[in-house]
């Protein structure tokens, strides 16, 4: 007969994951957190509702291999390439530090020196698979602290094989020697770059041909092939799955074909991700608590506080500023995933049994748990560091106290922009204001970027926009605009309100990449909000009326419109109807068309009666839209504000008059 066990367990798993992922999203908690107290409840030491742990916890590898690989696809061997000051100097610190803490703290309980450095082999590793969700559902992957974060994983992976390696003979249950450990280590090495010279030679030549085909299912076979295969070639030289999943995202990043790899195997990862936070979840026995609730309570506390010590003081020796390196470190203060793989060996090998181990395992689930809410508290937590000004004075070289490099120079300058973040749309802005004569200066927080433009004849300077003394050095006070274009949302908001603090006629221009951002950063001073996928939008339905021939000044207008009042309209929690309920009507010789007043229109604080709209123009105002609230056929005595939407009835040619009228005409001419 057929065992249908695992589809039971499943199903009790996502069932109880609904359940409870639910509820702590109606009280606004991270989802993670939800995923690993269901496991809790449904696991053995719970409800006792899942009877094939195994099963699950290899679905749940999956899950973590599946999770790396679109990390890898995120990424590309240039912004690895970026990363080697964190990986190869701040992340090693980090390592270091712990392993040095635990094995002090060994020595003082009275165990041996082995046992205190295979201890702090468990709490050196952080959860990459915690970590990395918790930072994509925020959107900050890509910001300092995100960058920081995942270059140290990266390397605590890495490290993994050696300590897998040296476990055994740390417990003196293998003959190896220290020419043991180096083979081992070189082939692990030898296998890893001929995979991944392999695969840089073959998968984009594969994936060419199987897109010819025009077959999505084989494309989608071939990418979950490309990533399982390459993470088990891998494993075979003793690194590890998810390593080797990262490495297969590296080499399809570098291909045509990484936007649509990302997409097809979303819906596989979301999925099993779930299954490994229950899986983690599972393994907390909520008795060990109750037995040991002090050693549990102070092992916690201690791996907390170390943790987040050693990756806050690492980020600041790689030149992290020091807000972004408390949130650094405390995205790294729980114990990893991988410390079970070893935490297993130090059983078998006889490091610890019993009460130890489940005291360990009780500790490091609970560290998890809490990691996604302190990640959602770190930028408040972090903002305090802008507060302590003593901290300053010992705080290596390159961070806020010392991030200009004109330190002592004298920058004189009025009226210019100032533009914080020189990305992609910091360089095509300074280039426009360069072609325009516009004086400009640029900040950022990336010295090689800094050093490289600055050779270039790039006015453009280390700093940190969300530094007050940074932005008097720019002279923020004489300046006429400030460009905010980084993707760090802290950063971004942060900047937006001291800059504005400092200068409050100063201009902000924010970009952001969502839309649920706007209303927040207008809050907080921004002037214009340019959401990226709002200006995707518009450049797509730019093109569509492009294939369809339309003029170009139709297409130029309907664009101009959009940018003009789309904004204010898009932060209405519902649609504007009344303007798509006319065009489906029978007044064919129409238009119905929006006109925002703003803070500079001539018509502000006027009447309708005032303007004579119907008797200069001929255009009808059929409504007009306030605070959120339509209201229909205003009076003459309406008398229009700033925010204020008013619809219009009437020929294009009218509509057009009307609109010059309301946002450029003197209206007492």
């Amino acid at each position: 007969m057929t065992d249908y066990g695992v589809l039971a367990n499943l199903l009790v798993i996502f069932t109880a994951s609904i359940a409870v992922v639910f509820v702590f999203h109606q009280f606004k908690l991270p989802s993670i957190a939800g995923f690993l107290v269901a496991g809790a409840l449904i696991g053995p030491n719970g409800l006792n509702l899942i009877s094939d742990i195994g099963t699950v916890q290899v679905l749940a590898e999956i899950g973590i291999v599946l999770l790396l690989f679109t990390i890898g696809i995120e990424f590309s061997i240039v912004q690895v390439a970026s990363m080697r000051r964190l990986m190869f100097l701040a992340a090693p610190i980090q390592v270091g530090v712990v392993l040095l803490i635990a094995w002090l703290g060994a020595m003082f309980l009275g165990l041996s020196w082995q046992q205190g450095v295979f201890w702090g082999f468990l709490f050196s590793l952080s959860s990459t698979a915690i970590v990395l969700k918790t930072l994509a559902e925020r959107g900050e992957s890509d910001s300092i602290h995100g960058r920081a974060t995942i270059g140290i994983l990266v390397f605590q992976d890495l490290a993994v094989v050696p300590m897998m390696l040296l476990t055994p003979i740390l417990a003196g249950s293998s003959d190896e020697g220290g020419l043991g450990i180096l083979l081992a280590l070189g082939k692990s090495v030898l296998v890893g770059v001929l995979v991944i010279a392999a695969a840089w030679y073959l998968i984009p030549k594969v994936l060419g041909h199987i897109v010819r085909s025009r077959s999505r299912e084989l494309f989608l076979l071939t990418i979950i092939v490309s990533c399982l295969g390459i993470a088990w070639l891998t494993s075979l030289g003793g690194l590890s799955l998810a390593l080797g999943a990262f490495i297969a995202g590296l080499v399809i990043s570098e291909s045509e074909y990484s936007h649509q790899a990302m997409a097809e195997v979303l819906p596989f990862r979301d999925s099993f991700n779930s299954l490994f936070f229950v899986s983690i979840g599972i393994l907390l026995d909520w008795r060990v608590l109750l037995d040991h609730p002090l050693p549990v309570a102070g092992l916690l506390v201690t791996i907390l506080l170390v943790k987040f010590v050693a990756g806050a003081g690492a980020a600041l020796t790689a030149a992290i500023p020091p807000r972004e390196a408390v949130m650094v470190g405390i995205a790294l203060a729980q114990v990893g995933e991988f410390s079970f793989l070893l935490a297993q060996q130090g059983q078998e090998t006889g490091f610890f049994r019993g009460d130890p181990y489940q005291v360990f395992l009780a500790v490091s689930v609970l560290s998890m748990i809490v990691t996604p809410f302190f990640m959602k508290w770190s930028p408040h937590l972090a903002r305090h560091v802008e507060a302590w000004q003593r901290l300053r004075h010992w705080l290596p070289g390159h961070t806020t106290a010392h991030v200009l490099q004109t330190e002592g120079k004298q920058i004189r300058m009025r009226g210019h922009v100032i533009i914080a973040g020189y990305g992609l749309n910091g360089r095509n802005l300074a280039r426009v204001l360069g072609d325009t004569n516009i004086p400009y200066l640029a900040l950022d927080l990336d010295g090689d970027i800094v050093a490289r433009e600055a050779k270039h004849g790039v006015p453009i300077y280390y700093g940190d926009a969300t530094n007050p003394n940074v932005l008097r050095h720019m002279k923020i006070e004489d300046a006429k605009v400030l460009v905010v274009a980084m993707s760090d949302p802290f950063i971004t908001r942060r900047a937006v309100q001291i800059a504005k603090g400092l200068n409050p006629k100063l201009h902000v221009v924010v970009r952001t990449r969502y839309l649920r951002e706007l209303d927040e950063l207008h809050q907080l001073g921004a002037d214009d909000v340019v959401p990226e996928e709002f200006e995707t939008s518009i450049e797509i339905f730019a093109l569509v009326l492009r294939t369809y021939n339309l003029p170009q000044d139709v297409v130029f207008q309907k664009v101009e419109q959009v940018r003009r009042e789309g904004y204010a309209l898009l932060r209405r929690s519902e649609p504007m109807e009344l303007s798509h309920h006319l065009r489906d009507g029978t007044l064919n010789d129409a238009e119905v068309e929006t006109c925002r007043i703003d803070d500079d229109s001539p018509v502000r604080e006027k009447t309708l009666e005032e303007i004579a709209l119907p008797s200069r123009t001929g255009v009808s105002v059929i409504a007009w839209t306030r605070a959120g609230v339509t209201q229909t056929s205003p009076s003459e005595k309406t008398q229009l504000m700033a925010g204020d939407i008013v619809v219009l009835l009437g020929s294009r040619a009218q509509i057009q008059q009307a609109m010059e009228l309301l946002v450029q005409i003197d209206a007492t001419k």
